[in-house]
């Protein structure tokens, strides 16, 4: 079974230890990736410690351990970055009291037993919100609603092109999309995904490779009556940006999110000039913290959204962590829609 080897949980193990999936050193697969036993950890002032109950995998899971992040932690160290669970001890200055469901993150350290978060990173989650959708919701949404609304100035009147559609962010741009009213294009490499995008929210689905020279740009200026899209959310780059360059609208926003795809893209100055697009770059995490109130308010919004039912993310697989290795190749062969998410 995936992942098990000789790093099975023992019931008889120490109240002090717990289990977390380490990342002992960095490589291009993950063969310095580990289920250890290590020592509970205890909040710092300001940090609350987390029971985990689900932990939910984001692509830049993966780029830490290549060491192919802008964010570069020095292994060891305890992989994931959103989850969901109980507090369960609080360092001084901290508000939350233990027992309240919580869930956030940090930049590592979610796929474990236990872990410690800063209590600015936590939201109170809502009791009609299960753990695993909890887990599968801070990071995509944040990144949608950063992307968006504070980058991309989406109107309900205008066209949003979600490429990698089918991912956890992806599906999370969708959603925010369909959210503010504006219609929803959205991109995938697999037929197969068609229909589950079309539930999911948007209003058209491009099947990538269907079309001679795979000139997605056809499409879209098709479907918009030869304007163009005017927001374009972009977490795959390479081709697909260079093709998106071309069929964007005047004035239209192109948002980089991240390069899935692997080639970093460029583009000539003329094009966004003589177009009138702009290309507006998407780091939602450095965003918060370079602009502290607007980050809370955009989590306070998020989560205040999921209260009200209006936004649901999309979970395609609840595995045990100890199927941690499982998990990690679904998202890296690009077979799942939504999220995958690990329970301790």
């Amino acid at each position: 079974m995936a992942g098990r080897g000789p790093f099975v949980h023992d019931t008889r193990m120490p109240k002090t230890l717990m289990q977390a999936l380490v990342c002992e050193g960095l490589s291009q697969d993950f063969s310095r990736v580990n289920l250890r036993d290590v020592p509970i950890p205890e909040p710092g002032p300001g940090e609350v410690r987390v029971k985990v109950d689900a932990a939910s995998l984001n692509f830049p899971d993966l780029l830490m351990l290549k060491g192919a992040y802008q964010f570069k932690p020095e292994p060891p160290f305890t992989v994931g970055m959103d989850l969901s669970g109980v507090v369960d001890s609080v360092g001084q200055g901290v508000r939350l009291a233990p027992g309240a469901r919580v869930a956030g993150g940090a930049k590592t350290g979610a796929f474990a037993t236990y872990a410690i978060c800063p209590e600015a990173n936590l939201q109170l989650v809502p009791d009609t919100m299960p753990a695993p959708l909890a887990a599968a919701y801070p990071a995509a949404y944040t990144t949608a609603h950063v992307a968006l609304i504070a980058r991309g100035r989406l109107q309900s009147y205008e066209t949003l092109l979600v490429h990698g559609a089918s991912g956890g962010v992806g599906m999370a741009a969708m959603d925010v999309g369909r959210l503010l009213g504006a219609r929803v294009i959205a991109t995938t490499g697999s037929p197969e995904k068609r229909e589950t995008l079309s539930r999911a929210g948007a209003n058209e689905v491009i099947v990538l490779g269907q079309s001679p020279g795979d000139a997605f740009r056809e499409q879209v200026k098709a479907l918009t009556s030869g304007r163009g899209a005017d927001v374009i959310f972009d977490p795959v780059g390479g081709d697909v940006f260079d093709e998106s360059t071309r069929c964007i609208a005047f004035d239209g926003r192109l948002l980089v999110v991240g390069f899935a795809g692997g080639r970093i893209a460029s583009v000539n100055t003329n094009m966004p000039l003589i177009k009138g697009f702009s290309v507006v770059g998407v780091r939602a995490g450095e965003y918060g913290r370079q602009f502290p109130e607007r980050g809370r308010a955009i989590r306070d919004e998020i989560w205040r959204w999921a209260a009200e039912g209006r936004t649901r993310p999309t979970v395609f697989a609840e595995l045990p962590l100890d199927h941690w290795r499982d998990a990690f190749e679904l998202m890296r062969d690009r077979r799942l829609v939504g999220k995958v998410v690990l329970r301790p």
